[in-house]
């Protein structure tokens, strides 16, 4: 993971912003800042941020409706949500919304800074001792997981950073049942992620499945977990 990724940070509170440029800065990385959603499109259209640090409460677009906003433009951006509002089902809805990630204030920086290197290094399973052995036939689709790339007949299949790395985690073990718990830690998420998983599932086969409705190939296994079963 590079020490240089650029991060934009997006928080209407100034003070904040402040803090969080410098002592991400201080810890390698590149900083830039938006006070409001407006403002982050515009530093887009220019930027090539690696991350995004959005904040859910502000005035005007919030957090959550400028990340849906993202992934309805096919916008692989990963984002980490920052709110006060830290009760399980406010953790769901961002997800849902499409974050990849999400830390209740107050939060100490140093976890902030641990998350958002979890986040680049999308890190594949523990359990995964190897290199893939190729890419993973999903009907139509081929999964990469050495380079987290999905492919199909038009091109590149965009993923957000929490779907890729989902389905790096399962198509390393293809067949091999992967409890909630299990993914959850490869994925550097919190007990509120490992509910959360369910959502990125269900994003998932939006993307890889036929009809989602009927999965063919990103299975529930009852009681248990996840398994990829690959086929053509």
């Amino acid at each position: 993971m590079s020490e240089d990724a650029l991060i934009l940070v997006v928080d209407d509170d100034a003070r904040l912003r402040a803090l969080l440029s410098r002592y991400l800065a201080e810890n390698g990385f590149r900083v830039s800042t938006a006070e409001h959603a407006a403002e982050a499109r515009d530093r887009l259209r220019y930027l090539q941020p690696d991350l995004m640090v959005l904040d859910v409460m502000m005035p005007g677009e919030d957090g959550l409706t400028l990340t849906g906003s993202l992934r309805r433009e096919a916008r692989d951006l990963p984002v980490l949500l920052l709110t006060a509002r830290g009760a399980p089902e406010d953790r769901i809805a961002g997800f849902e919304a499409g974050a990849d990630d999400y830390l209740p204030k107050p939060f100490d920086p140093r976890e902030l800074v641990l998350r958002i290197r979890a986040m680049l290094r999308r890190a594949p399973p523990p359990a995964a001792s190897g290199p893939a052995s190729g890419p993973v036939p999903l009907g139509p689709l081929l999964f990469d997981a050495d380079r987290g790339e999905l492919r199909g007949p038009a091109g590149i299949v965009r993923l957000t950073g929490g779907e890729a790395a989902l389905l790096t985690a399962l198509a390393r073990r293809p067949n091999q049942v992967l409890s909630r718990e299990d993914i959850a830690a490869a994925l550097s998420m919190d007990e509120a992620g490992e509910r959360a998983i369910d959502v990125q599932v269900t994003r998932l086969r939006r993307k890889v499945e036929p009809d989602p409705r009927e999965p063919r190939f990103l299975h529930t296994v009852r009681g248990r977990g996840y398994v990829l079963k690959p086929g053509t």
